[in-house]
């Protein structure tokens, strides 16, 4: 398979806006269909990709025999129906995150992708960013000693749009599903370990969490994190060790939010800086992908690995005490 052949369901403004010029861009593969109600909101597609075809209903694009990939970037609730969907008709998946609201609904899927033998994951896009590459690899190799302490913070303010899916409880709104996925994701990667002894608080608006903050251990370390989707814009994840400490500055927008670079803080060697303007994690989440594909490599993010990202999200749902 020389191209992987994508086709998206569902025209949404990330789809347009990322996604889907991540797609054009990524070497061996090509966009070739969206799915939408209307073709009209297909041409926005059509500018950046001239052979991108509308297809009118997402059936109608599982069906399609010209179709080797799905990316999904449907509201969350509606990810693990379609994810299925799309295996059982022969197509590899590539779903948004959350791909699933509970870590329950993960045996559906693993039973799906072992069925057909076909790649289902989650759309992580980070794990494919170098700067997180290298910061795992700094940890592992011992650049900051024995971590001690890992802090994170992710925030947004879209309180302006209540008809956002974010601020709709029944399509799995709330900052913990939309972004409680980063601070907990990226550190369970770097460090290969869980979150355990959780305990949390949370804010709640209409039945979804505009507040959470989050504690616990993870490989002897403690962890303390926050995520909220009505604070000033902010982002950052460090890992305090024995011997330094590792800071990164815009960790889940990178080169959106801000300058993607790593800040390396050692006794006696001072501030050392890497950075990393050219990298696009979109598209090197696509590229990987369809390297997955052709070789039957590891995919650097497993349903199993995003499984114990929403083990710990459902725990801390379940267990934090709300702040009214």
């Amino acid at each position: 398979m020389t191209q992987i052949r994508w086709g998206i369901l569902g025209a949404s403004k990330f789809a347009r806006e990322h996604m889907g010029p991540a797609i054009h861009a990524a070497k061996g593969a090509v966009l070739s269909a969206v799915a939408s109600r209307t073709s009209d909101s297909v041409a926005p597609f059509q500018e950046f990709a001239a052979g991108c075809r509308a297809i009118e209903g997402y059936e109608a694009l599982l069906e399609d025999p010209n179709i080797d990939a799905v990316y999904i970037p449907l509201p969350h609730h509606m990810h693990v129906e379609w994810t299925v969907k799309a295996l059982n008709a022969g197509k590899h998946v590539l779903a948004e995150k959350p791909i699933a609201m509970q870590a329950a609904e993960f045996d559906a899927l693993i039973a799906a992708r072992d069925a057909t033998g076909l790649l289902a994951a989650e759309a992580y896009m980070i794990v494919h960013h170098p700067q997180w590459q290298r910061a795992r690899q700094m940890v592992v190799d011992g650049a900051i000693g024995q971590v001690v302490h890992i802090t994170g913070a992710f925030s947004y303010d879209n309180s302006d749009d209540p008809q956002n899916i974010r601020n709709q409880a029944a399509m799995g709104g709330g900052g913990l599903r939309d972004i409680g996925v980063y601070v907990l994701g990226s550190a369970r990667y770097v460090m290969g370990a869980e979150l355990e002894n959780i305990s949390a608080k949370i804010r709640l608006e209409s039945g979804f969490d505009t507040f959470a903050s989050m504690q616990g251990t993870m490989a002897g370390a403690s962890y303390s994190a926050y995520v909220s989707t009505r604070m000033h814009p902010h982002q950052e994840m460090v890992f305090h060790g024995s011997e330094g400490l590792l800071r990164l500055t815009a960790p889940f927008n990178a080169n959106i939010f801000g300058e993607a670079r790593i800040e390396l803080h050692q006794p006696n060697l001072g501030l050392r800086v890497e950075k990393f303007p050219a990298a696009n994690h979109y598209v090197n989440q696509v590229e990987a992908f369809g390297h997955s594909i052709r070789t039957g490599a590891a995919y650097p993010w497993t349903l199993e690995q995003a499984r114990g990202t929403q083990e710990a999200i459902d725990t801390i749902r379940a267990i934090g005490s709300d702040l009214g």
